[in-house]
């Protein structure tokens, strides 16, 4: 299995029968570098430009910008609700959680989650391996709210996005101020992007960390 970072929320999670990309922006919206996308399946967690693009991926991947839980070929996926904002929704809405297992990986991307799980959420997330969380604050949560949802989750990795970059148009935080929480043999630093098996997790190989993707 390959992960690779597209920028701000967007990821391609490429298995060995499917390829799935969440939340796709076209770059220029958002003062990045557009990125390159194929895909089977696309999954938006909200209808906000920097995470909708969906007409960046070419072809007829199966797209869901709903609710969903259920199978799509060989990845089950489920759908935990949630809200872009502390106020359950009041100022930006709900947006979607989206829990996925490919080739035996269990992943959260977290879209733009504006608030600390609740307890109801929680229960509804089972395992998760792998953990895409934003931590730019403002409009998602702080970074500070962030270590503590992953600590919530405990997954094996923990993914951060949604934070500032060169060029970034959003007026959102670095990532030194989410990072500089961990001790430093808790950050991997990975490129933009890595490759592994189902077999490391399983046997413990991938330490329980914070990788960091870069462009």
């Amino acid at each position: 299995m390959k992960i690779r970072w597209n920028g701000h929320s967007c990821f391609t999670i490429e298995g060995d029968n499917t390829t799935v990309v969440l939340d796709p922006h076209d770059g220029r919206s958002i003062g990045i570098r557009p990125p390159r996308l194929k895909a089977d399946i696309v999954l938006v967690t909200h209808d906000h430009f920097d995470h909708n693009a969906v007409k960046m991926v070419p072809g007829k991947p199966k797209v869901i910008d709903m609710e969903f839980n259920g199978k799509i070929g060989d990845v089950e996926i489920k759908t935990i609700m949630g809200y872009h904002d502390r106020v359950q929704g009041a100022k930006r809405g709900e947006m979607r959680l989206y829990e996925f297992m490919i080739d035996g990986i269990r992943m959260l991307h977290c879209g733009d989650l504006g608030h600390i799980p609740t307890e109801e959420m929680l229960e509804k997330i089972g395992k998760v391996d792998i953990l895409f969380i934003p931590v730019g604050g403002v409009f998602t949560i702080e970074p500070k709210e962030a270590k503590e949802t992953i600590k919530l989750i405990n997954p094996r990795v923990a993914v951060p996005m949604h934070y500032r970059v060169g060029g970034l148009s959003l007026s959102i935080r670095p990532l030194d101020d989410f990072i500089s929480r961990f001790p430093e043999d808790h950050v991997i630093r990975v490129g933009n992007e890595i490759e592994f098996y189902s077999s490391d997790m399983e046997d413990g190989e991938i330490p329980e960390s914070v990788w960091v993707f870069a462009l």
